[in-house]
């Protein structure tokens, strides 16, 4: 059986029968690079905190997707003018779920937005404008663009995201004006471009299978790259591999005397 992925939505006006209406959407290529690898995509809509365990229960593992900008309150700040597209309901699930993943040490691969709420969602901060802040103007492409690569990028020999890609050294996209700032305890850096932003991280427990990437593997792997196409498989491989763990635990409480 295919193991089940959770796909976190976005909030977008889309075009129905009567006219826009506010949806829960997200992009093809990241239900394509899940099938593609292996896994069965189910798109999830905000649910309030509450329900995010009982959710969980039924996920094998999650892909947190990117989208707009994490209300700047929630690491401490007031907002840069740059800020966009905040969601408040959309913060509070993703965040909640980021926790309970990693309660669980459930698989992940979080991507762009995905990184930076889990750095949030553990005390981290974040360059609110990176152009303003860092003064690189490298980080944002448009259009078709997005297909290719265009910004290198450093792996640390070794870390999980090294071994997924199949290398060190890449060529990514990045569509983000924001990025990492202060990393959250018991998460470490992984990967960088070039001006030295962080563009993966992992977490220093080597029992929890993160793969948290700053750049956009969706949309490199619709357009056949295979380092990307390597990072969704490994991400699923391990899905495979804690589900076969956790069928043996179940396994073993049954048949254990109480």
């Amino acid at each position: 059986m295919h193991p089940i992925i959770g796909v976190t939505a976005q909030q977008k006006m889309a075009i129905s029968s009567n006219g826009e209406l506010e949806s829960q959407v997200i992009g093809h290529t990241y239900t394509d690079s899940v099938l593609r690898a292996g896994g069965l995509p189910v798109v999830l809509p905000p649910l309030p905190e509450a329900d995010v365990p009982a959710l969980v229960d039924r996920l094998d593992g999650i892909v947190f997707t990117g989208g707009g900008d994490i209300e700047p309150w929630r690491y401490g700040e007031e907002p840069h003018e740059s800020i966009r597209k905040t969601n408040t309901g959309r913060d509070e699930f993703e965040l909640a779920l980021a926790r309970e993943a990693r309660k669980r040490r459930m698989p992940v691969l979080a991507i762009c937005r995905g990184i930076q709420i889990f750095n949030v969602a553990f005390g981290g901060t974040l360059y609110q404008d990176i152009p303003s802040m860092i003064g690189s103007d490298d980080h944002m492409v448009k259009g078709e663009t997005v297909f290719g690569g265009h910004q290198r990028i450093t792996a640390e020999s070794g870390s999980l995201i090294a071994k997924a890609i199949g290398s060190t050294d890449l060529w990514v996209n990045s569509i983000h004006h924001q990025a990492i700032k202060d990393l959250a305890a018991g998460y470490r850096p992984v990967a960088w471009s070039e001006c030295g932003i962080i563009e993966g991280i992992q977490h220093e427990d080597d029992e929890w299978p993160l793969l948290a990437v700053q750049w956009h593997p969706e949309f490199l792997s619709e357009a056949g790259d295979e380092p990307s196409r390597n990072l969704f498989a490994a991400f699923v491989d391990s899905v495979r591999i804690s589900r076969v763990a956790a069928e043996a635990d179940r396994f073993e409480a049954q048949i254990s005397p109480s």
